[in-house]
């Protein structure tokens, strides 16, 4: 019989992991602090024995004294954790396993990989809902794919769910704080636990779960970028059942931001507290999803996976990657060496443990065809390619090159351009950022660190770009060497205006070479030149 450590063992996850695990024949060492906790749970478990360990102290004494087969690290947290349980495990020739969610932690774990080759064991960190069941997810729905665009993931737990210490000494360690994120073909910095959305968790046979989420940090912001075939945008959102629980924390995220205050992880005892008071309220169910975007054989493809866990089975969820894991290495199926979980496991081997629980998961599949592609119709294909590379949008993308600003002399052209954002006269290193969403297009022009933002959208035959509260409608008739773009129409907050008084704009774009140009002249009756930009671009 082999034998497992699970340190953490008597808390909200590795309580339930020991149990798994004890089901499955292993010998479980529960592993903690206190002593009586650990003698509880072993009590009520076969081949079970308590066992004190401390995973900020030294554990080698601990691991020759035992010898086990294997550690599982469900303690944390990990944010700003040392790979001290690590290199004990790899010292006495244990293999290891750990829960971690923190990205730093588990996407530099491979700095270990020749001492756990050397030494012949196994170590994964991140057997989780994060890396490992995300990047299952994800390596499933993008298998076919070469280029993937974007990924999209989402989490929201039970208000029921038993959160531990340290699950909340992980949320705060991010709120308010900034950390980078691969969007638009480069790394940019947001802010934890911003960028708020109202999140659907749709299941055939379910009732939906509509959930407010926000921008939390994970090791796949580290991971997806760097491993998905084509190099996708990655986004990572949470949020608890309740909004104003959500809200809350929003709001105390500015202090932070602001650097009034360095961290909420102080404040960690408080929460578990007050998340205790609402308990009883809201319901049982967790819910999960995963977005994937991108180009296969057949062309753009949008694919959704969720999953719903009811009868308070979502706290589960993160415990059967270690699960898989640790029956994995003992069937000697993973190879000796330290990496992190994602692509460890596949999407299938989680499926008899959810079949037991009451959790539903379902894919959704469905084409895609980019916003000129609709608009245009088979004439699309008779541009140039670079042209048509710009405008293939699905999920994100960005373009770099350089950019050339003129700038009217009148007055009102000045005012005009201060008020809407245009960037100063000059040449400037250029980057356009594309996010889409729900098939509308948001195009973010940064011209050397100054930027401004239009909408794109369908409205008929017609496109429509939006500038705050002025749209403007668009024919867009093209040939092999280009497009232009043709004023019909525009309003201003919703009410249509005349033709004649509309800003004069016949926008261009073409091909020279690999690039893509672009020539957008605007005047204003009476003022004349607003502004006129023009450049060329390239793809990311």
């Amino acid at each position: 019989m082999r034998s497992v450590v699970v340190l953490g063992g008597y808390g909200g996850f590795g309580a339930r992991l020991c149990r798994r695990l004890a089901a499955d024949g292993w010998a479980v060492l529960v592993a903690g602090r206190n002593r009586e906790a650990a003698a509880r749970l072993a009590s009520e478990l076969p081949q079970a024995q308590a066992l004190v360990a401390d995973r900020n102290g030294d554990l080698r004494p601990v691991l020759r004294a035992h010898r086990p087969f294997l550690l599982i690290d469900a303690a944390g947290p990990f944010q700003g954790s040392s790979y001290r349980v690590v290199e004990a495990c790899i010292a006495c020739g244990v293999h290891y396993v750990d829960l971690a969610d923190a990205r730093d932690f588990v996407s530099g774990i491979g700095r270990l990989d020749a001492a756990a080759r050397a030494a012949n064991v196994v170590v994964i960190s991140g057997g989780s809902s994060v890396p490992a069941l995300s990047g299952a997810v994800i390596a499933a729905l993008s298998k076919d794919m070469g280029d993937v665009r974007s990924v999209e993931m989402a989490i929201s737990a039970s208000n029921r769910a038993t959160a531990g210490a340290s699950v909340a000494a992980a949320i705060l360690s991010y709120v308010g704080k900034p950390f980078s994120l691969w969007r638009a073909g480069r790394w940019r910095e947001e802010t934890g636990w911003h960028r708020l959305r109202r999140e659907r968790f749709e299941v055939p046979g379910r009732a939906p779960i509509r959930r407010l989420v926000a921008l939390a940090d994970v090791p796949d912001h580290t991971i997806v970028p760097e491993t998905v075939p084509g190099r996708p945008a990655t986004i990572f959102r949470a949020g608890p059942e309740f909004a104003f629980q959500l809200l809350t924390l929003w709001l105390l995220s500015w202090p932070v931001k602001w650097r009034w205050l360095a961290s909420l992880s102080p404040f960690a005892k408080w929460l578990l507290p007050l998340q205790g008071l609402s308990a009883r309220f809201g319901s049982d169910r967790s819910a999960m999803a995963i977005e994937v975007k991108g180009w296969g054989a057949d062309g753009a493809r949008v694919r959704r996976w969720t999953l719903i866990a009811e009868e308070g089975d979502g706290p589960e969820i993160p415990t059967i990657a270690a699960h898989l894991l640790a029956n994995a290495i003992a069937a000697g199926t993973l190879a000796p060496g330290a990496r992190h979980a994602a692509g460890a496991v596949a999407l299938e081997d989680f499926e008899p443990h959810f079949s037991r629980l009451a959790i539903a998961h379902a894919v959704e599949d469905r084409p895609y065809l980019p916003l000129y592609r609709r608009l245009i119709g088979p004439d699309y294909d008779r541009l140039p390619q670079p042209v048509r590379g710009m405008h293939d949008v699905i999920g994100d993308g960005g373009a770099a090159g350089r950019g050339r600003v003129r700038r009217g002399r009148a007055l009102l052209a000045r005012l005009v351009c201060a008020v809407m954002r245009f960037p100063p006269e000059g040449e400037h290193d250029l980057h356009v950022a594309f996010e889409e969403c729900e098939g509308v297009e948001r195009w973010t022009r940064d011209f050397a660190g100054n930027t401004f933002s239009s909408e794109l959208s369908q409205s008929g035959a017609r496109l429509v770009e939006r500038f705050g509260p002025m749209r403007f409608s668009f024919d867009l008739p093209c040939d092999e060497h280009g497009l232009t773009m043709v004023m019909r129409g525009w309003s201003v907050f919703g009410v249509p205006m005349p033709l004649r008084l509309a800003p004069k704009s016949k926008a261009r774009e073409w091909a020279d070479g690999e690039a893509f140009c672009f020539d957008v002249p605007i005047a204003l009756p009476v003022i004349g030149t607003v502004v006129h930009y023009s450049g060329h671009l390239r793809r990311l």
